[in-house]
């Protein structure tokens, strides 16, 4: 009996060792995703100014700023910040600045919690931007990952200097 047990401990081990070594795959894939969300968003923005004015004239919320500046801001955060999310570019900073923005797009849009901001958090409405915004919290805390720039620029700096 004792032997089974240390032998299903042993293998519990080995199958955590094994899921974790899966984490920098796991990180590359919510950065791809949020990603690939956020800009085809901003390419909608690109693609019909006019439309996207308004929107941010006469549906959306932002608050602070006019629906001209909001619009721009939008657009280019949308083209600019999936890039540098994707490719693990400054990715803590990346990722936390994207689940605010998230946030100020949630807050922005009534139309998304139709039945209330608060029935909305722990309802349906709006999941796709609880999903990115899980994905980007974890990214926020756990970083890009192995396999980001951020991740390969630390390994070439903390290169010895050959003489």
């Amino acid at each position: 009996m004792n032997n089974w047990i240390k032998r299903i401990t042993s293998y519990y081990s080995m199958l955590v060792r094994n899921m974790e070594s899966l984490t920098p795959l796991l990180l590359l894939l919510f950065r791809v995703y949020v990603a690939v969300a956020f800009w085809r968003a901003g390419v909608v923005k690109w693609d019909d100014p006019s439309g996207t004015h308004y929107l941010f004239a006469y549906e959306y919320n932002v608050p602070i700023l006019s629906a001209g500046i909001a619009a721009f801001l939008a657009t280019w955060v949308e083209l600019i910040t999936p890039w540098l999310l994707g490719l693990g570019i400054a990715g803590r900073l990346t990722a936390i600045f994207v689940f605010v923005y998230n946030i100020i797009a949630v807050v922005s849009y009534p139309d998304l919690w139709p039945n209330g901001f608060w029935n909305g958090l722990v309802g349906n409405a709006f999941s796709d931007h609880k999903a990115w915004a899980l994905m980007l919290l974890a990214i926020a805390i756990l970083g890009p990952g192995r396999w980001s720039v951020d991740a390969l620029l630390g390994r070439l700096w903390r290169r010895p200097v050959q003489q």
